[in-house]
């Protein structure tokens, strides 16, 4: 009999888990601001963790969740108060780490997106069923008292039952329980989750910071100082896309792409040729969607260098600083830049939502790409 399959939605695909990821890169302002409410005895029972996907939100859930169910709740004595922590980090050996990383920590309870036991397939949604069972656990496990903790990722995923169930829970918060609630988008919960928690912003990361990141979940083989740069320019300082970027290749296509560019104005219709047919393949949407996100990039990178110089922009690519200087001069080249963008994207998406045909939909791009370009030219 095949093993069943164990579907994990908040775990990167290639990396390891937010579990077992003890590292943090990039984030020490964010964990500072925890540990000084903490320790100022100011710990709300909710926790906002907010910011672009890829940053830590999740890792940084963990850690929190780590460092709470090995504290001691009763922080008197005959010695008088033990001394404050001063970081997350906590004991590698301690048995709530051993029995956190063998998911039978009974203080611990995890909502994420969960399995249709009809079909077999993973939701789309989390739903209400996910939420109730939290509801569960908070009863059974009050009697064994201790700190719990409560890692919800990501609430943007919540449907509308399982939000206003959250919300209930929020309202009349359980004692000595933490809420440690993962969103990429906060601006979609509903006003009245969000008011009830605190918000934890994490950042971007920083070239150096994302170098780390990537060793850390062992994402980095084979990559020299150059691409890993270029990797931080293009993910804008997600871990989560960078990774993406390179499972499916970005690096190469956003270097196709440059390619083409540098043919401008006259275009070089066999190279895009050969790489609409490439991406008209089976299989190959995802792809073709991060070909047209990368796209994207570059027209937004054009643009900003118009305005602001390509020596001044960290490089995605070492034929940039050329083609930046020859193609976007100028703020009057930087508008056309920005304008173009705006109305071949909306064109692209289009296409995409209707099935156009991938291979007519990026000759099709490529070629008003050529003529706004000649015309500018012209002008």
């Amino acid at each position: 009999m095949a093993e069943d399959v164990v579907f994990e939605p908040d775990r990167l695909e290639g990396a390891p888990h937010p579990r077992d990821t003890v590292q943090l890169y990039g984030q020490i302002d964010a964990e500072q601001r925890f540990m000084d409410a903490f320790n100022a005895g100011r710990l709300h029972h909710a926790w906002l963790l907010t910011g672009p996907k890829g940053v830590g939100k999740a890792t940084l859930a963990w850690r929190i969740a780590r460092f709470l169910l090995t504290q001691e709740t009763d922080q008197g004595g005959m010695f008088g108060e033990p001394e404050k922590p001063t970081a997350l980090d906590v004991d590698a050996q301690h048995p709530v780490l051993q029995r956190m990383v063998a998911g039978s920590e009974p203080r611990l309870f995890r909502i994420t997106r969960s399995v249709n036991p009809t079909t077999k397939r993973l939701r789309d949604m989390i739903v209400v069923d996910d939420v109730r069972e939290l509801g569960r656990f908070l009863s059974m496990s009050a009697a064994e008292g201790g700190r719990r903790a409560v890692i919800i990722d990501a609430a943007d995923q919540l449907n509308t039952q399982a939000a206003n169930a959250l919300l209930k829970m929020l309202e009349e918060p359980p004692a000595l329980t933490t809420f440690l609630i993962v969103a990429h988008q906060p601006a979609g919960l509903l006003p009245t989750i969000r008011s009830r928690c605190r918000e934890l912003r994490l950042a971007t990361l920083s070239p150096a910071d994302m170098a780390f990141a990537l060793e850390g979940a062992g994402l980095e083989a084979g990559l020299d100082e150059q691409a890993t740069a270029a990797l931080g320019v293009l993910s804008g300082g997600s871990v989560g896309a960078a990774a993406r970027l390179m499972q499916l290749e970005g690096l190469e296509i956003y270097a196709e792409l440059v390619g083409i560019f540098q043919s401008l104005p006259q275009l070089d219709r066999p190279r895009v040729l050969k790489l609409a047919d490439h991406f008209a393949m089976r299989g190959a949407e995802e792809r073709l969607d991060l070909l047209l996100n990368l796209l994207e990039t570059l027209l937004f990178r054009l643009a900003r260098a118009g305005v602001a110089s390509a020596a001044s922009m960290s490089p995605a690519h070492p034929a940039e600083a050329e083609l930046f200087a020859r193609l976007s001069p100028n703020a009057n080249a930087a508008r056309n830049w920005a304008k173009l963008s705006d109305s071949l994207l909306a064109r692209a998406r289009h296409g995409r939502a209707v099935n156009l045909d991938p291979a007519a939909l990026i000759l099709d791009t490529f070629m008003r790409i050529q003529r706004s370009v000649a015309e500018v030219s012209a002008a």
